[in-house]
């Protein structure tokens, strides 16, 4: 085996000609490519959104690493190639060096494309919906990376909330804890993810997206590390209201525990039982809002460079 002991980013052409160009870019994750829907509906969709950043007037980059190579925005083919690619590790924090390392081959997750792009020069990245605290966390210790990378890692990630089968109280008390700004755009309620609003009051709030990229400069005039966590509701006519959907992710928790699904497993079967409960609305929404979320990164991207 041959190991891979330098780091080099492998940029598409169009990132290349934006970065040469001081144009906005939004990182994008390849963990919803490769661990989030069946072929070719994944490809669908991966190319939709970045259409949607295209048309938004910013330049997509998705992220990955392909046979121990770190790309910084992907080729139609390299897209085509990943959406089949089987045996896809999912790389956060922990395990993105060794993936690099050791040649392998695996998709990012919110916290390994936080480091990516900010190692790229890329200051937005849009997502589905942050990772978090799992309910039962008092016993199983099971937070996930993405808060720690949001206390340190320097991009403004816009999301749709965090995903709804966390602890979403107790995430936003570690966030505050790591001195993250939540912030809610356009509404005081922090949105649930597959739901526009929740009991839950955002700490903060923003209208526009000139006001998020002006507050992501003033952190880095300020010295302060970390980043922002946009929580960005999911479209109206898309969403699941909340009253439908709590009994169905306290079905499919149920399961889970049933299952001694653990650890990092416990995310992909929890959304694959609510798809399944769902008779796949939820799927159809989670697609919907990470579209909206690509279009708002790319015009706060876009004040960013202006």
């Amino acid at each position: 085996m041959t190991l891979n002991t330098t780091l080099t980013l492998h940029r598409s052409a169009a990132v290349t000609k934006a970065t040469q160009d001081g144009l906005p870019i939004v990182a994008l994750e390849s963990t919803i490519i490769t661990h989030g829907m069946p072929y070719p509906q994944n490809l669908e969709v991966a190319r939709q959104v970045e259409a949607d950043v295209i048309a938004a007037g910013a330049t997509p980059a998705t992220i990955a690493v392909i046979k121990g190579q770190l790309h910084i925005g992907l080729e139609d083919a390299q897209l085509a190639d990943l959406a089949q690619a089987k045996n896809v590790l999912k790389l956060s924090r922990a395990d993105m060096a060794a993936c690099i390392a050791t040649g392998g081959t695996g998709a990012t997750t919110v916290a390994a494309t936080m480091i990516a792009a900010h190692l790229a020069g890329i200051a937005v990245f849009a997502t589905g919906g942050i990772g978090g605290v799992h309910k039962g966390a008092e016993d199983s210790f099971d937070i996930s990376a993405d808060l720690m990378e949001l206390g340190q890692t320097p991009v403004t990630v816009v999301a749709a909330g965090a995903k709804a089968i966390l602890d979403v109280a107790k995430t936003l008390e570690v966030l505050e804890t790591q001195g993250v700004p939540v912030i809610a755009y356009g509404q005081d309620a922090f949105p649930a993810f597959w739901s526009r609003g929740s009991k839950l009051r955002a700490p903060l709030r923003m209208d526009d997206a000139a006001q998020i990229a002006a507050a992501h400069k003033m952190r880095a005039a300020l010295g302060l590390p970390g980043g922002q966590l946009i929580a960005n509701p999911i479209p109206a006519d898309a969403e699941i209201a909340a009253e439908v959907l709590n009994p169905i992710i306290a079905t499919a928790q149920a399961d889970a525990q049933r299952a001694g699904i653990v650890g990092k497993a416990v995310t992909p079967y929890l959304l694959q039982r609510i798809f399944e409960l769902t008779n796949g609305q939820s799927l159809e929404a989670n697609i919907a809002l990470v579209r909206n979320n690509a279009a708002l990164a790319a015009k706060i991207a876009g004040h960013l460079v202006a």
